[in-house]
């Protein structure tokens, strides 16, 4: 009986230039490579340019991908590390940590693929870093380029929320006076 399948969403198309950022934390280099060619490969793949930005541990990839996102033009972001469990509860704040950084900076509008790999051993680590194996590099760039172009589908931002830009007038309630609060 074979194992479970796993389906994997076609590459999207874009129609303008796509540029993404890789933050990769290289503390395990060999991981770090693996990740590193699966994620230029998919990108590649895509048309997508990309540039590459190496930050010390997991934990400063979400820093440094919030710095990039307010301060530079980049579309979509790659998030590569790996965190492999020791003998202390140092783990389980690196792994929370990361990935809460990662996720809030998603949900404050950054397109990011996450692939910051939580792992109890180095052979584990391997095989998912592995672009000839499961390649969860290729699977983060392939994230960030579908929230990319999901991101682009819905348009620009169509303005604040229920709010006027400071200058305009608006009349609550009452005469041609002024507004009132009645």
């Amino acid at each position: 009986m074979a194992g479970p399948s796993h389906y994997e969403l076609p590459l999207p198309e874009f129609d303008a230039p796509v540029k993404v950022l890789i933050v990769m934390a290289p503390y395990y280099k060999d991981i770090a490579d693996g990740q590193l060619a699966g994620a230029k490969a998919t990108l590649e793949a895509a048309g997508a340019d990309h540039e590459v930005v190496e930050v010390p541990g997991a934990l400063e990839i979400p820093v440094a991908i919030g710095i990039a996102h307010r301060q530079s033009n980049f579309d979509g972001y790659v998030a590569l590390g790996c965190v492999i469990r020791g003998e202390t509860t140092h783990y389980d704040t690196v792994c929370e940590e990361s990935n809460r950084g990662v996720t809030m900076l998603g949900m404050a509008g950054a397109c990011i693929g996450n692939c910051i790999l939580t792992v109890e051993s180095h052979e584990q680590a391997a095989v998912r870093a592995d672009p000839a194996q499961m390649n969860k590099g290729g699977g983060a760039a392939a994230a960030a380029l579908h929230l990319i172009a999901l991101t682009r589908g819905y348009g620009k931002p169509k303005g604040g929320v229920g709010f006027k830009p400071r200058g305009e007038s608006i009349q609550i309630a009452g005469d041609s006076k002024g507004p009132t609060t009645a």
